[in-house]
């Protein structure tokens, strides 16, 4: 990041950048400066981080329901209305994640305990990320498969309850369930259109990914749903490889906003979208600092998830899992939130000494 100033294309940006990015050099430099860390240090970290995730999450759930008495709107319950925009929901439902893995993992459950992973995976299907309660389902089917050492009878019992709220919510519950139709809906139909637009609003066409890979010109009323914007990013980012000489160095540190910008206005997309960063960890930092940037995020996951297998640590193979596909829909090292949540935890499962210390804390 620091020898991308020597050719940048944005040398503000990139030196805003760095004020930000810094941290990537001065937590693990913190921890290289720390006594010796054990299983248990790191336990009781996940552990005092969980509780208060779960603090939060009745937090929220009450100022909404003070919200919804005042406004009588449901929508105060679900996504980014429940814990705001600046918050972000994806972000709130990652946190929340890492804490319910903590209280799955558990191998002695208080009534607490208990307790406290029920109001999370609600907190979690309310903010309504569809990766993440993707991932999250499948990672409590992995645990239950080969982590829990309870009988088959009850791995099936609770595994069919688990996949029957799961469905139940998507199918019920219709701020969830609208956000996983509309996603379903523009994999096979072009320009269907958007239901959920306002009172007085001209009408508006969802892009299908068909479009979005392949059209070269859209209309000022167009919408770009979560995965077919991904895609249009993906196609953009072939562009600028094919148009620009960027293999090797990128544009610099937080150096391609303009030229999203510029290929957002080359397409005919509402000027709005050209705000918006990648939304994928992997073409974000390929674009800003070259295939050798990439390969340095690449070999991080492989070596955390690595030794997540190796120590067979649930909570830090769940981590790594979380990071590896949020990877792949958001810019998460590109906020500060991001970037202190990613490499503390990466620094606190990878330094600890897992020789002859208990995995999961009792």
């Amino acid at each position: 990041m620091l020898i991308s100033l020597i050719w940048t294309i944005e040398s503000k940006q990139t030196v805003k950048g760095l004020q930000k990015e810094i941290l990537f050099l001065l937590i693990p430099l913190a921890f290289c400066g720390l006594p010796k860390v054990n299983r248990n240090h790191v336990n009781k970290v996940i552990k005092y981080f969980s509780f208060t995730m779960t603090g939060f999450a009745i937090f929220y759930f009450l100022k909404a329901i003070v919200k919804f008495r005042n406004s009588g709107n449901k929508d105060v319950f679900f996504y980014h209305e429940l814990v705001t925009l600046e918050l972000n929901a994806i972000y709130m439902a990652v946190f929340a994640s890492l804490a319910m893995f903590f209280f799955l993992a558990k191998k002695e459950k208080s009534i607490i305990d208990k307790t406290s992973f029920l109001i999370l995976i609600v907190f979690i299907f309310l903010l309504s990320s569809k990766n993440i309660i993707i991932v999250d389902l499948g990672m409590i089917i992995v645990y239950y498969f080969f982590f829990s050492a309870v009988s088959g009878k009850t791995k099936t019992a609770i595994l069919s309850v688990v996949i029957i709220m799961s469905v139940s919510s998507v199918t019920f519950i219709k701020p969830v369930r609208d956000r996983f139709m509309v996603e379903f809906d523009t994999i096979f139909v072009d320009s269907s259109l958007k239901n959920t637009t306002k009172e007085n609003q001209g009408p508006i066409y969802n892009i299908s990914l068909k479009q979005a890979w392949n059209q070269n010109r859209f209309q000022q009323n167009d919408f770009f749903p979560g995965a077919a914007f991904r895609f249009f990013q993906i196609r953009i980012f072939k562009e600028m490889l094919q148009e620009e000489n960027i293999f090797f160095t990128g544009f610099g540190l937080d150096a391609s906003q303009d030229k999203i910008k510029e290929k957002v206005k080359e397409h005919n997309l509402y000027p709005n979208y050209g705000e918006l960063n990648f939304h994928n960890e992997y073409i974000q930092i390929f674009s800003e600092l070259g295939v050798f940037g990439f390969l340095i995020v690449i070999s991080m996951l492989f070596v955390t998830i690595r030794k997540g297998i190796l120590n067979k640590d649930f909570v830090h193979i769940a981590f790594s899992v979380t990071m590896i596909v949020l990877f792949l829909t958001e810019s998460f090292l590109s906020r500060q939130r991001g970037i202190i949540f990613f490499i503390i935890l990466y620094c606190i499962f990878n330094v600890a000494n897992n020789s002859n210390e208990q995995k999961i804390l009792k």
